[in-house]
């Protein structure tokens, strides 16, 4: 039986993160971010992404579904020099099953 493994991480402003960074390293595209006015780049191959999704609450503005919106939108609100901006859930796929089965 697999043992499915994964990592959750806090993504902290005070640390000098990003979310946009984040993004885009995640998602495995360039992003660009409008709170520090550049481009972020995944900084390796995107054929290692296979899944990214945003989840949403029930109750969660529509146009948040588009990672660069939510992102920019959440850097541009939190003003703290020691924010803590978002959490990552990074969950490693089981080589046993296939793509949908894993994302089931």
């Amino acid at each position: 039986m697999p043992c499915p493994t994964g990592s959750f991480k806090i993504i902290s402003r005070g640390k000098g993160q990003s979310c946009m960074a984040s993004c885009a390293y995640y998602a495995g595209e360039k992003k660009y971010s409008e709170y520090e006015c550049c481009w972020k780049y995944p900084h390796s191959s995107s054929s290692r992404v296979k899944w990214v999704e945003v989840m949403l609450p029930p109750n969660a503005p529509e146009h948040f579904s588009d990672r660069s919106t939510l992102w920019n939108d959440l850097e541009q609100f939190e003003k703290r020099g020691d924010a803590q901006l978002a959490y990552s859930f990074d969950i490693a796929m089981q080589n046993e099953f296939t793509l949908e089965e894993n994302i089931e």
